[in-house]
């Protein structure tokens, strides 16, 4: 069979086969976060013929990134292009036989489910606690395994979570973090240990989809002062877990009646800026308009306006906005309102 031809190593790999290979290619992924993990994990997806794999990024490429995102360059980084695209045009090269679908979104409650929802399993590719603790209230709400998976510095840990069966990431972590964590963005990370834990995740992806028994423990490690930890959490569940107990989803809360959500992206001095209501932007007349108040440079998908020569505001098609060059919200709402009119 012609088809099988490009997975013939993996068929030879017996825990797989033929019956893993169909089931493959019959499955599919979603990967939330297309930045150093998420990058070698859907390098290794593709690769192995996922037959159906979506990938959700907020982000453009940019020059920093090129260390350890393994599926950029220069060019993508020239071009300020969304790292969805610029993924889905290194991986159609890859395999062009597979459904391949770029989403250019930040995740948030209003979009979570739409984006997760159908999938046979999720991938955490994210670099931030609420991203994980929405996925997990998706994933228990509507039963879809994920592997969770975070590195920084030299370090990294991951961990298999099958709703039903396993702890949920919030009996693992049962509250957010406060203050500043530790980032790439602060305190750096090699790109061997986001190759390794991407590849540890991608591997615990293809064990549940192809039903081969998962890794039953959190795993940790430290690449560069050689230490491994694995904690079997099997038995962790929490009996009053507010999430795969009592199916109570805080982080899928739509309550709030704020219309606009601010975030400062740890490490970058960046305020991201989220209307709720969405709708989509005419980027063509925008630049029009905004190229009187500074230079514009843009691309089907987004655009990028400096008004002042430390302020760079990228704008994308949906209304979402980063405000590069500030850390200061107040400062980065003058901008919005200044130039976005709202």
């Amino acid at each position: 069979m012609k088809e099988m031809e490009r997975y013939s190593r993996q068929v030879l790999f017996q825990p797989i086969g033929k019956e893993g290979q169909t089931k493959l290619l019959n499955s599919s992924a979603v990967i939330v976060g297309m930045g150093a993990l998420g990058t070698v994990i859907a390098n290794h997806l593709v690769r192995a013929g996922v037959g159906r794999v979506r990938f959700i990024d907020r982000d453009l490429v940019e020059l920093s990134n090129l260390q350890r995102q393994t599926l950029y360059d220069e060019d993508d980084a020239r071009e300020n292009l969304p790292k969805a695209i610029a993924a889905e045009k290194k991986l159609k090269k890859i395999n062009s036989e597979l459904k391949l679908e770029p989403i250019i979104a930040d995740l948030t409650l209003d979009n979570a489910e739409d984006l997760l929802a159908g999938f046979d399993v999720i991938v955490d590719g994210t670099d931030n606690f609420m991203a994980r603790y929405l996925i997990n209230d998706v994933a228990v709400k509507h039963g879809i395994p994920w592997v969770y998976g975070g590195a920084v510095s030299s370090r990294g840990m991951f961990a298999v979570i099958k709703p039903g069966e396993t702890p949920c990431y919030r009996c693992l972590f049962p509250s957010v973090p406060t203050g500043l964590g530790e980032t790439c963005d602060s305190i750096g990370v090699l790109s061997s240990i986001t190759d390794i834990i991407g590849s540890f995740e991608a591997v615990e992806a293809l064990k549940l989809l192809v039903g081969a028994d998962s890794n039953p423990n959190l795993e940790q490690l430290d690449i560069w002062y050689n230490s491994n930890f694995q904690m079997d959490v099997s038995q962790g569940r929490n009996p009053e877990c507010p999430v795969c107990v009592h199916h109570q989803y805080d982080f899928l809360d739509r309550s709030s009646d704020q219309q606009i959500q601010y975030a400062s992206l740890c490490g970058r001095d960046t305020i991201q800026i989220n209307p709720r209501q969405k709708g989509i932007i005419d980027l063509e007349k925008l630049a029009s308009r905004l190229k009187t108040n500074g230079k514009v440079k843009g691309n089907p998908f987004l655009l990028r306006f400096m008004p002042e020569d430390e302020i760079t505001m990228v704008i994308f098609q949906d209304g979402r906005v980063l405000v590069h060059g500030t850390n200061d919200l107040v400062k980065a709402k003058s901008y919005f309102a200044r130039y976005m009119g709202s």
